[in-house]
């Protein structure tokens, strides 16, 4: 892997998609998906003017976390049309007429599978990172001799509550990655992520983005959206430690969901800083992130490569600086 430091820090960012990559720039947004035909299908778009909101610290890391939420999903249902997957799924003995209804009936129930997959992830997310672990630490608590009445304004027992839900929410993300990274098409798109980080490295050291060079690089970028949850994790711990220990699984539940947004922008702005500057301070808290790359990035073929560099080409700005980080 290369070592070579880093010429500069871009704030070209990108997803791994299905059969592609999407990159994101400062003026640009392009994706590029191998086909089923063996070609580099593309697609590119001009970004939408930010608004005044999104550059406020801390409020900033809520608008920019949603914001790539929705543009990351619509990306990843398009990429799978734009890979042909859907076509080897169709069947052959069809008519075009009923093709076209078929494509008609998707179109208008897409938008409400969209809708009720986006609620049912929130509940699961919801349950498993929030209220399970909570209702861990109800169970263990009486194990362990900790007492049921804790004073509202005792600092120790929420410190210690607040440890406990997070290392258990720690881990069941951690459980949950490395079953998912099992699936097969996963681990293709984990190979598009690595594809994705190699591409931006190769770029931040000034090299020439060739398949070659960007096979050398580290595919463990410190400014990751698999840093910025383990960051969130890690700032949810300090910031739970301001809830009393002694409130119902529910109402604990509750006051940790309405937080999540201080969370989040404290998460982001961690994660500028870590992009920014590169001492022992910086290195210690992006090392979590870095290490949970292990499993959402894996090394990339060369056609994956030639995808992640199609993408990032597209939306490089005239300007060198503008893109900087």
């Amino acid at each position: 892997m290369s070592k070579t430091p880093c010429c500069k820090k871009t704030s070209i960012g990108g997803q791994a998609l299905i059969e592609g990559v999407m990159m994101r720039g400062p003026e640009k947004t392009a994706m590029a998906v191998r086909h089923t035909s063996g070609e580099i299908r593309t697609d590119e778009w001009a970004n939408s003017k930010k608004k005044f909101i999104a550059r406020i610290p801390i409020v900033r890391g809520v608008f920019n976390f949603v914001d790539s939420m929705i543009l990351g999903y619509k990306c990843l249902m398009k990429s799978a049309e734009m890979s042909g997957m859907e076509e080897l799924e169709d069947d052959p003995e069809k008519t075009e007429e009923q093709k076209e209804k078929d494509n008609r009936f998707m179109q208008k129930v897409m938008p409400i599978v969209m809708a009720v997959s986006g609620v049912l992830g929130v509940l699961l997310a919801v349950g498993l990172f929030i209220y399970l672990p909570t209702l861990f630490y109800d169970w263990i608590a009486p194990m362990c001799g900790l007492p049921t009445d804790i004073p509202a304004d005792h600092f120790g027992y929420n410190f210690l509550k607040a440890a406990i839900t997070g290392v258990m929410k720690i881990v069941i993300f951690l459980i949950y990655m490395i079953l998912v990274s099992q699936m097969k098409d996963i681990k293709r798109v984990f190979r598009y992520h690595g594809a994705e980080h190699k591409t931006i490295f190769c770029y931040e050291h000034g090299k020439e983005l060739t398949v070659e060079n960007v096979r050398e690089e580290s595919r463990f970028h410190p400014r990751c959206g698999t840093s910025f949850m383990i960051l969130m994790m890690v700032v949810g711990i300090a910031v739970s430690m301001f809830i009393p220990a002694n409130m119902t699984s529910w109402v604990y539940t509750a006051i940790k969901i309405l937080s999540l947004p201080l969370v989040m922008g404290i998460g982001y702005e961690l994660l500028k800083i870590a992009g920014r500057h590169d001492n022992w301070l910086t290195r210690a808290f992006s090392a979590p992130g870095k290490w949970m790359q292990r499993i959402t990035t894996k090394e990339p073929t060369d056609d994956m490569i030639e995808c992640a560099i199609t993408a990032f080409v597209a939306v490089m700005p005239e300007d060198k600086d503008a893109d900087n980080w």
